[in-house]
């Protein structure tokens, strides 16, 4: 870490600090420097010291080699044979240096090991599958660790170290940071049905996905707000994806979030709302996590894709 204040200041090939110019100078800078300079006036005023500092500073590499370095004459510095062979070393130790900084760097700069998702198994199935793809193409050194299921395994994982960060549905009650990712509404959805008074008068069963979420719930809510009894006939799944596909085959209607619909489906999307003075059913998306682990960087570099990606969705809280 730098002290504060102190500012950076690059020379090819080494970097140097205010404030503390003397006692960062190496040796085998300093007599690069020397060596092409050839005059310790210019040495002294790239090397940032004092010419009374950089002479001292000579005299004491020299005595530790135990040989004279450079000869100096009115026309300036002039190596010596022992003071080639010692430059020719200093550069070369530079060069090295330089090679291991560029290593160092690339190991702080790529991103690299594990990243542990859990999320929730709609956006799994649905959403996920391009996000990760983006970021297997953008980091191809990182790895992926992922885990899907209900919103309440999500948090658990979290809880319990399994997970670096959780993609979860509906409300949920999340201590740490919580990014709203995007916010789809739920249709009616079937092959025959084409408003929401045909359920009123059709023999189809409808199609309910149960989970631990508060999404079975607010179905049933929706459903003894717009019609006074209950559906003639009834099927319950534990899993959404039974419940599309159930639909896809016109076994019946069921209630289903835009994220697990598409166009090329061949069913009818039916709006929840009756009138544009009624809001429908919508699910929000949240990616949770703690802050220690959004701050690593394959979190990070995972978090900001999956966030590109979000942006493209329409959001209705705009």
């Amino acid at each position: 870490m730098l002290a504060e204040g102190l500012k950076v200041i690059s020379f090819e090939p080494f970097f140097v600090y205010r404030g503390v110019l003397e006692q960062m100078a190496t040796e085998a800078e300093i007599l690069k420097v020397l060596s092409e300079e050839r005059n310790m006036r210019k040495a002294a005023e790239r090397l940032f010291l004092s010419q009374p500092a950089l002479s001292q500073r000579l005299q004491t590499i020299e005595k530790d080699w135990g040989t004279q370095l450079f000869i100096r004459s009115q026309k300036g510095l002039t190596a010596t044979p022992a003071g080639e062979m010692v430059i020719a070393y200093a550069i070369e130790t530079l060069l090295k240096k330089e090679e291991v900084v560029e290593t160092i760097q690339s190991l702080t700069t790529k991103v690299n090991g594990t990243l542990k998702v859990a999320c929730a198994s709609i956006v799994g199935q649905n959403w996920l599958p391009n996000v990760l793809k983006d970021f297997v193409t953008q980091y191809p050194e990182a790895k992926i660790s992922l885990m899907t299921g209900w919103s309440s395994e999500i948090i658990k994982a979290l809880y319990e170290g399994e997970a670096h960060v959780g993609i979860v549905r509906g409300q949920v009650d999340w201590k740490g940071e919580k990014i709203h990712l995007f916010r789809d509404t739920l249709y009616l959805v079937d092959k025959q049905l084409k408003t929401i008074e045909d359920v009123l008068t059709t023999e189809r069963p409808f199609i309910q996905y149960k989970s631990d979420s508060n999404y079975y719930q607010e179905i049933q809510q929706w459903w003894q707000q717009h019609f006074t009894s209950n559906p003639g006939k009834q099927i319950v799944v534990d899993q959404i994806e039974i419940c599309r596909q159930m639909v896809l085959n016109g076994i019946g209607y069921a209630i289903l979030p835009s994220i697990t619909l598409n166009e090329h489906d061949g069913i009818n999307k039916i709006p929840l709302a009756n009138n544009e003075k009624e809001f429908g059913i919508t699910r929000d998306t949240w990616l949770i996590g703690y802050e220690s682990s959004l701050a690593l960087r394959q979190v990070d570099a995972f978090v900001k894709v999956v966030q590109e990606h979000a942006s493209c969705l329409f959001d209705y809280t705009k």
